[in-house]
């Protein structure tokens, strides 16, 4: 008799099912068990825990006989019923732990082939250390930079490595230190170095850097001028930028001419502002305008404007309170005085040539150009025995007598205009519509001559007059109508 009792009442039979011969009573019995469990087991396929649970939970007894041959058996059942809700938590437990594991082992699948990489690299490394051992001079820098880059690399992968693989980290742990010593056999190789070629190098790129940083970090700085008037100095050095000051007082029509101020070595930072246009063709001077301060001719005011008759050319100069202008149609120099407007004197200039024989590239007219500096009064022209030559005259400003002549070997129509600083003649050549060159000396202190390389920026393309303040330093340039000042920069003398 098989008899099902229950966890609490194991001593009551809840009923025979079957009367069983007794050779096959406890087969029987176990075999009725195995059919129970095999139910379970189709319940709760998929999550073997709950299988191990349920089995635990049953009883299995040997069937026995009563005396009246019966034979009878005893299977326990649980009070609790079947936990399907935590079969359902397993199974997606399991799922969930199914897709991290695909995830991980892909993971470990790249990092394999990373590994497989950088282990040929590490080879190859090691192949080229060799050598490097072996031969020190085959070697260059470039050699040692591309694997200190290697390594690098390496010892990244390794890092990643390490924050990602959550097992064994076993070789991970033998690659770093296998890296670590190759860095350290690299940085032993280059302190070997028997030549001594890459520390050299190293130093010479170091002090080029420092040089480099020097030329950026220092401030462009300009020898300090010299006094006012004074030629303490090497000669001009170098030339600002254009400022532009003003249109001329009569417009755009009026390209030619020229301005400047009145210089006297008494009074030499109080001269008038002195502007002196052409008509349109170019050469008849007519009048001119003079202005007490700056700012009168900025704002074209308080002006006093006079006439002559008349001058010609862009020449024109003011010095100690006289006007210097080549005659019209004529040889002749002519000084006017500015309180009257009066011509106090006319002189003819020796052998020079006039009405557009010699003039300056460009600018015609310009047979005779007057300058002023430290030493006085000047006209540059030329002869037609000096061949078109420029000639140089220091001239007194009282008779306009010529005091002393020089001759140079520069062709004075090659050059577009010319200045005098502290006894040295200056030159100007085009090199295109926006920049002057001064090109040219000539020193009549020593009589030497020679070439500079001095770049002069410009405002329009024609340059028609250049006249230099001693007590200012600075060039007042009529371009193309525009008044312009350029301060000068002078080479210093050496202690």
């Amino acid at each position: 008799m098989l008899i099902l009792k229950n966890r609490s009442a194991l001593q009551q039979p809840s009923g025979a099912f079957a009367l069983i011969s007794s050779g096959i009573c406890t087969e029987l019995c176990t075999g009725f068990h195995q059919l129970l469990f095999g139910l379970a087991w189709f319940c709760i396929e998929s999550t073997l825990m709950i299988l191990l649970q349920i089995k635990k939970s049953f009883s299995n007894f040997t069937g026995n006989r009563d005396d009246r041959g019966v034979c009878q058996c005893s299977v326990i059942l649980p009070d609790n019923t079947f936990p399907v809700l935590r079969v359902e938590r397993l199974e997606i437990t399991a799922q969930t732990i199914s897709k991290k594991f695909e995830t991980e082992l892909s993971k470990v699948k790249e990092y394999v082939q990373l590994i497989s990489k950088y282990e040929e690299k590490l080879l190859n490394l090691t192949v080229r250390v060799s050598i490097m051992e072996k031969d020190s001079i085959s070697y260059t820098e470039l050699d040692f930079e591309l694997i200190k880059m290697e390594v690098k690399e390496m010892e990244k992968l390794i890092k990643r490595l390490k924050v990602g693989f959550s097992g064994s980290t076993v070789i991970i742990d033998q690659l770093e230190v296998e890296i670590r010593n190759m860095t350290l056999l690299v940085e032993q190789l280059e302190t070997l170095d028997k030549n001594n070629v890459l520390a050299i190098r190293r130093q010479v790129l170091a002090l080029k850097n420092r040089l480099k940083e020097c030329e950026a970090s220092k401030v462009e700085s300009t020898p300090p001028p010299p006094a006012p008037g004074s030629c303490a100095h090497g000669g001009v050095a170098n030339i600002s930028k254009p400022i532009i000051v003003q249109l001329n007082w009569l417009g755009f029509s009026y390209k030619y001419g020229a301005w400047g101020r009145d210089y006297s070595p008494q009074d030499p930072g109080n001269g008038l502002y002195w502007v002196a246009p052409l008509d349109t063709d170019g050469r008849t001077l007519r009048y001119y305008r003079l202005y007490s301060t700056k700012d009168d001719l900025l704002l074209y005011t308080n002006a006093r404007q006079n006439q002559i008759s008349y001058g010609q050319g862009s020449g024109t100069v003011v010095y100690k309170n006289n006007m210097y202008v080549n005659w019209y149609n004529s040889q002749n120099m002519a000084k006017i005085n500015l309180t009257t407007n009066k011509v106090d004197l006319s002189q003819t200039l020796p052998n020079a040539a006039y009405n557009n024989r010699f003039s300056y590239a460009n600018v015609g007219w310009q047979d005779m150009d007057f300058a002023v500096d430290e030493n006085g009064l000047w006209v540059i022209y030329a002869t037609e025995a000096s061949t078109g030559n420029i000639v140089i005259s220091k001239l007194n400003d009282t008779t306009l007598g010529v005091l002393n002549t020089w001759h140079t070997k520069q062709y004075k129509p090659s050059v577009t205009n010319t200045f005098m600083v502290c006894g040295v003649l200056y030159a100007t050549r085009t090199l295109n519509t926006r920049i002057e060159e001064i090109f040219y000396y000539y020193d009549t202190n020593t009589g030497k001559e020679g070439k500079l390389n001095i770049v002069m920026q410009k405002m329009q393309e024609t340059v028609q007059s250049i006249n230099y303040h001693p007590f200012e330093q600075k060039l007042f340039v009529y371009n193309d109508g525009y008044l312009l000042n350029y301060d000068l920069v002078f080479r210093q003398i050496p202690q």
